[in-house]
């Protein structure tokens, strides 16, 4: 399954962000980051930045949201958390 969070996360270009996840496999993230037209740049550790303006295009795509909060609890659980110095 695919989860978002809301875009509330400040960042470049004076942006809101929502961080796209997976609960099973980096391989279903990156399919689904295509179908979304994210770039493969905007993936970061283990999480694809999303901003705002595509968080529509995502859930409409099938992502489901979450709070912040349960996309961390998801990736430890799931076993694909990679805190920051760990991008292989």
């Amino acid at each position: 399954m695919i989860l978002i969070d809301r875009p509330t996360w400040p960042g470049p270009h004076g942006m809101d962000w929502s961080h796209l996840v997976s609960d099973t496999a980096f391989a279903e993230l990156h399919a689904f980051a295509e179908a979304l037209g994210a770039p493969r740049r905007a993936f970061e550790r283990d999480h694809y930045d999303v901003p705002a303006h595509r968080f529509p295009v995502a859930v409409w795509l099938g992502a489901v949201v979450v709070p912040s909060r349960e996309i961390v609890r998801v990736l430890t659980a799931a076993g694909l958390r990679r805190p920051a110095g760990r991008n292989a």
